[in-house]
């Protein structure tokens, strides 16, 4: 089974706009619906918080803790899609970020559920 770490919008997640947390992104990896190729099991999830300057440390930090290497990191589909959009950085620099640290592909998105 594929290991993956999703990382999610925490400015979403806290204020409740249309995702009322972490739901949606593990109902998607563990049926391996939305942007996932087949089910998958969640290692780590970690909330973006806003300036988006812990993004790496606390990415590396639960990859540290749960001492599995994991085969993607997914951008949740709350941090990608954010209107508005982030103020402090677009999902492609965060994705760029993590892929150069961690050598392992970010994919943009978790789920196309409403």
């Amino acid at each position: 089974m594929k290991k993956v770490v999703i990382i999610g919008c925490g400015a979403y997640m806290d204020s409740g706009y249309g995702c009322p947390g972490e739901w949606r992104c593990l109902k998607a990896a563990a049926l391996g619906e939305g942007k996932f190729d087949e089910p998958s099991s969640v290692i780590a999830f970690v909330k973006c918080e806003c300036p988006g300057r812990t993004i790496v440390p606390n990415t590396g930090m639960a990859l540290k803790l749960s001492e599995i290497k994991p085969d993607a990191i997914y951008l949740s589909s709350c941090l990608v899609n954010a209107v508005p959009k982030c103020p402090y950085g677009s999902a492609e620099e965060f994705a760029k970020l993590l892929e150069e640290k961690f050598g392992v592909p970010v994919i943009l998105g978790t789920h196309e559920y409403h």
